[in-house]
Parts: C-alpha cells; structure tokens; sequence
C-alpha cells in the first residue's frame, strides 16, 4: 500500500485516539482487516502504530494537564500482564470469530455511549 495514503489514515486515527482515548485500536484493527491482515497480525500492528499514536497524545495532554501520573502508571502495570495474556489467547480466535466479538464490543460500547447522560 501507498505509505502516503498509510501516513494519512494514521492522522485520522490519531486523531480519533487522541480525542476519544480509546487509544486508536476500535479504528486501526478493522482498518487492518479491511485492507487483508489477520486479526492476530492487526491486532499486533495496531499496536505498534497505537505506540506512536499514545506517546504523541501523552505529549500533548500532559502540556495541557490533561493527565493523571499516577493513575496511569498503575493502570499501566496491570496492562503489561493483560496484554501477556491477551496476546497469547488471541492466538485460538480464529479470524472469524475474532471479528464477531470485536463487533460486539464495538456495539456495547457504542451503545452504552448513546444512553449514557
């Protein structure tokens, strides 16, 4: 793929990650799987490319005092085992199923959105 048209989806991602702080992945893994990734090699991708993305939005939240230190870091150390274990359980998610239940999440947050005040 063009690594123009690459650089140009990652700004609107980065833009959806930033303002949203779901961290890019609910746009960058279908993205990923539309363009022909496997589900694990999307998720994989999408995190690196999340790296960039977060570092950049901590830079730029932190200049704004946008964010909790403290928080984070804790937060932080129990993702570093979630993300163990995730990343070894993806392994049995077939690409179908993987897209079911990345729907579903989707939609449950979406909906959960919508009716909350």
């Amino acid at each position: 793929m063009n690594p123009a048209i690459m650089v140009g989806l990652g700004v609107l991602v980065g833009i959806g990650a930033s303002f949203s702080g779901l961290g890019g992945g609910f746009i960058m893994v279908p993205l990923l799987i539309y363009l022909g990734f496997s589900a694990q090699k999307a998720v994989g991708t999408s995190f690196l490319a999340i790296l960039v993305i977060s570092l950049s939005a901590l830079f730029a939240h932190g200049k704004l005092n946008h964010v909790d230190y403290r928080m984070g870091i804790f937060l932080g150390l129990g993702g570093i085992l979630g993300a163990q274990i995730g990343s070894r359980l993806v392994e049995y998610v077939s690409n179908e199923a993987f897209n079911k239940i990345f729907a579903v999440i989707l939609v449950a947050l979406a909906v959960r959105m919508f009716f909350q005040k």
